[in-house]
């Protein structure tokens, strides 16, 4: 028997073009959208507008799986960190982060990371699969009705674990349901895709969806940045600078992209790191976030003092970019930025092997 297809992460378009391949008018993929992403609802059994008939069909045919909770930390302000567990058997984590009116959740594109980046957790483990459209998708259902929760994520970071861009389809499926108007209807603005640097993706982002871009750099020179974030050696700084530009030129109303930048304790956090930030991205509509080191086992990085995180700010704010200090969210748990380790299944002599490095 065929492995039956999972319904949760197909946008608006590909559903219409299932339920037309079953013989079920279009509208059915309004119906079924508003079921399961504006209500929770995940049995077909109490989709009431569907007939007898066709519940049956699509039970014996499709599904609607989310990933699995393994288990949930809460930190004391409020940052609630998620251990899901895939149907591979590994292990990825995201983050809810409450703010006033605000509720953000980082979520994973990929079980691990094989971009190796010096200052993230993740990347430190390695590799081991890209996550599904539903697996994504997956991630925000669970936050919103996890347990009959009904907490309203009103932003959506893909920040957690993995490189999005190199898992360019399932991402952007997921990105299409989080901007329906009949599942999530988050703006452009309230999705954010974080990028280390994949320029011929960063080309391609415009012409597939309308989100909010952000770019990993962390430094402003290729020597520096070879060191901490490899994937410059195949995409340096003046590529991804232009792929930027292009990326701002495709849109003819005025938008800005994110700037990332880690601050490092006397690697990348200097007054001359500063300046070279400035004039690297001085024809760049952007704003500039600035995010302490959060330390992690394995890691001889350390974070700068205060006074040096606010010098290296005033001078960004004083050359006239909007620059913010993210503040450090759920380290208690470790889930603040870089922090997330998940868990790996590894093939060992024919069987799994799940190390559980954050249990």
């Amino acid at each position: 028997m065929s492995q039956k297809k999972n319904l949760l992460g197909l946008s608006q378009d590909s559903l219409e073009k299932f339920f037309q391949k079953i013989n079920e008018p279009k509208f059915r993929a309004k119906q079924l959208t508003k079921w399961v992403h504006q209500k929770g609802i995940l049995d077909f059994d109490q989709m009431t507008d569907f007939n007898i008939s066709l519940r049956e069909k699509l039970k014996e045919i499709s599904s609607l799986q989310i990933p699995k909770v393994y288990k949930s930390f809460e930190s004391k302000d409020g940052t609630i960190k998620y251990l899901i567990q895939l149907e591979s058997g590994s292990m990825i984590e995201m983050v809810e982060i409450p703010d006033k009116k605000r509720r953000t959740l980082c979520i994973s594109s990929q079980a691990g990371c094989a971009l190796q980046c010096t200052f993230c957790a993740t990347g430190a483990q390695g590799f081991d699969q890209n996550l599904s459209s539903d697996e994504i998708i997956g991630q925000l259902w669970i936050s919103n009705f996890y347990k009959n929760n009904k907490k309203t994520i009103t932003n959506v970071v893909f920040m957690g674990m993995g490189e999005p861009l190199l898992n360019f389809e399932p991402v952007i499926e997921a990105a299409k349901i989080m901007k329906d108007q009949f599942a999530y209807g988050l703006s452009r603005k309230r999705i954010t895709i974080s990028t280390s640097g994949i320029v011929p993706n960063i080309d391609q982002l415009s012409k597939n969806i309308d989100v909010s871009l952000a770019i990993s750099l962390h430094a402003a020179d290729d020597k520096l940045r070879d060191e901490i974030v490899p994937i410059n050696k195949k995409y340096p700084i003046k590529s991804l600078i232009e792929s930027c530009r292009n990326y701002l030129m495709s849109y003819e109303n005025k938008r800005s992209i994110t700037i990332e930048y880690i601050l490092i304790k006397d690697i990348n956090d200097s007054l001359k790191d500063a300046a070279k930030v400035s004039k690297l991205l001085s024809n760049i509509t952007c704003k500039i976030n600035l995010i302490p080191f959060n330390s992690f086992k394995g890691s001889s990085y350390e974070k700068p003092s205060n006074n040096k995180i606010h010098v290296f700010k005033d001078f960004l704010m004083n050359k006239g970019f909007i620059t913010t200090l993210r503040t450090t969210r759920g380290d208690e748990v470790s889930a603040a930025c870089g922090q997330l380790v998940g868990n790996l299944v590894r093939p060992v002599k024919g069987k799994k092997l799940i190390s559980h490095k954050s249990l």
